[in-house]
C-alpha cells in the first residue's frame, strides 16, 4: 500500500506537468510561429517478486515518468497581412537572427520583422535578420540592411548626387529586390534560412527565439531558401501557431480526469492503511 502511494504521487507529478504544458499550448494559441509542445509518458523501474508457474517473471510497477517533452513542428497557417517585411517559412527550416549587443545568434520561425532607424531587418525584439549582404547568394551572410547606403553599395550605383532608394520587395527566394530614384534596380540582399538534424534538440529561450545545442546535429551554413530541403519565403504573411484548440481541450479533459485518478488511488491507499492501523485497538 505504501507503494501504491508513491505510483499515485507520480502520477500526480507526471499529470501536472502535462496540464502545464496544455495550459502554455492553449495560452499561446495566437502566437506567431508557435510550434504546440506535447508530453511522451514512460513507465518506471519494475520491483520483480519472482517468477510464476511457466517461468514468468511477476513484476509490480512503481508509476509513471515523463520520458520527453516533444515539439510538433508541423507547418502553421500563413495568414496574409499586407505588410512587406511580414515574413513566413513555407516548408522546413529557420530564420536566423544575431543580438546585436550581445552577439549571440538564433533561430525563429517568428517572421514578424520590421526596419529599424538604421536600415536593420530586425525582430520585434531588436534582433537583426541574418542574410546574404550585398547582392544575394555567394555573398558574406550578415546583418540585413534595406536602406539608401546598402542599395547603393550592394548596385556599385556612383550617380552624383546619389539616388535614393524608392521601393523594395521580397521575392519567394527570399531576395531582396529594390528599385532606386535613379531607375536603377536589382537585389541588394537575401534571407538566409537555417535546418537541424534534430530540432527537437533546439532550447526554447523566449520571445519566439530557439537557441543551438550539440544534440540539434551539425551546424551547417545558413543557406538560401528554397534550397535542399529549405522551404521558400511568402512575403507580406506570418505563419500563425499550429496549436490545434479543440484537440487541446480534449486532451487538457483527458489529463484532468487522469489526475482526479490518482486522487484516488492515494486516498483509497490511505484509507487502507488507516483500516490496518485501526486492527491493534
Amino acid at each position: 500500500m505504501i507503494n501504491s502511494l508513491q505510483t499515485g504521487v507520480s502520477g500526480l507529478q507526471q499529470f501536472q506537468e502535462e496540464l502545464e504544458i496544455i495550459g502554455n499550448n492553449i495560452a499561446n494559441v495566437n502566437t506567431t510561429g508557435y510550434k504546440s509542445s506535447n508530453v511522451e509518458f514512460e513507465d518506471t523501474f519494475s520491483q520483480s517478486l519472482g517468477n510464476s508457474g511457466n517461468g514468468n517473471p511477476v513484476q509490480v510497477g512503481s508509476g509513471v515518468g515523463t520520458a520527453a517533452t516533444v515539439l510538433d513542428y508541423s507547418q502553421g497557417a500563413i495568414n496574409n497581412t499586407g505588410v512587406p517585411t511580414d515574413l513566413a517559412v513555407n516548408g522546413q527550416g529557420f530564420f536566423v537572427v544575431k543580438d546585436p549587443a550581445s552577439g549571440a545568434t538564433y533561430v525563429t520561425r517568428d517572421g514578424e520583422f520590421s526596419v529599424d532607424a538604421s536600415g536593420y531587418l530586425v525582430t520585434n525584439n531588436g534582433q537583426r535578420v541574418q542574410g546574404y549582404t550585398g547582392g544575394g547568394t555567394g555573398s558574406a551572410i550578415g546583418d540585413l540592411q534595406i536602406s539608401d547606403s546598402a542599395a547603393i553599395a550592394a548596385l556599385q550605383n556612383t550617380t552624383t548626387p546619389p539616388p535614393g532608394l524608392v521601393s523594395y520587395n521580397i521575392d519567394n527566394l527570399g531576395h531582396i529586390n529594390a528599385e532606386l530614384s535613379d531607375g536603377a534596380s536589382g537585389i541588394i540582399g537575401q534571407i538566409a534560412l537555417q535546418n537541424f538534424a534534430n530540432p527537437q534538440a533546439l532550447q526554447k529561450q523566449g520571445n519566439n527565439l530557439l537557441s543551438y545545442t550539440s544534440a540539434a546535429g551539425p551546424l551547417a551554413s545558413a543557406a538560401a531558401p528554397g534550397s535542399g530541403n529549405l522551404g521558400q519565403i511568402r512575403s507580406g504573411a506570418l505563419e500563425s501557431s499550429n496549436v490545434d484548440l479543440a484537440t487541446q481541450m480534449a486532451t487538457l479533459i483527458t489529463a484532468q480526469r487522469a489526475f482526479e485518478s490518482n486522487t484516488k488511488i492515494i486516498t483509497t491507499s490511505d484509507q487502507l492503511l488507516q483500516d490496518v492501523n485501526n486492527l491493534v485497538r
